[in-house]
């Protein structure tokens, strides 16, 4: 199960409850303005092939507001979903936000590591509703982002979600080491 009220709690490193709670609405408005109720399956692919039912804050009116550019709630409502994942799938925490212009959005790693070593890094796109061809095509294009990285000696990772269907689609940049 994906519980985005998990992202509510301050658990993960680098994540806040108020910031967690903002992805969370971001999600919530991302899979509700594509109709779906609470326990919708979201298939995972690329890395592995597996499905989790989603479960969310219910969206109120002020959250649907609050999320009026859907392009901000995609984007931020896809990292809340990606963080999740990335916990379940990769076996990584988000540990830290990376800065601009690294080529990727988080730094990842193990959060019973008490210096918080980085294990690798984590580039995250949302599409509000897209088709295959048009997942495929951002994955592309993420790998090719996150390999002006100067850390070759880390794998980095790429989770695009979708909010459609839904899916998330998990590839790792082979060629960047």
């Amino acid at each position: 199960m994906l519980k985005l009220a998990e992202l509510c709690k301050g658990d993960i490193p680098a994540i806040s409850s108020a910031f967690g709670s903002a992805l969370a609405e971001a999600a919530a408005v991302c899979l509700e303005s594509n109709s779906h109720t609470q326990g919708v399956e979201i298939e995972v692919r690329g890395l592995k092939t597996s499905s989790y039912s989603v479960t969310w804050p219910p969206a109120s009116t002020q959250t649907f507001l609050t999320w009026n550019d859907s392009e901000n709630a995609t984007e931020w409502g896809a990292v809340g979903v990606a963080i999740l994942i990335a916990s379940l799938e990769i076996g990584y925490e988000i540990i830290r936000q990376s800065r601009k212009g690294t080529g990727f959005d988080y730094w990842m790693g193990d959060s019973t590591d008490p210096g918080f070593e980085e294990k690798a890094g984590l580039e995250v796109s949302g599409i509000l509703n897209g088709d295959d061809r048009s997942v495929r095509a951002r994955v592309r294009r993420k790998i090719t982002q996150t390999s002006i990285s100067e850390r070759s000696d880390l794998d980095f990772y790429v989770i695009v979600v979708e909010f459609g269907r839904p899916i998330a689609e998990i590839q790792k940049n082979e060629s960047h080491r």
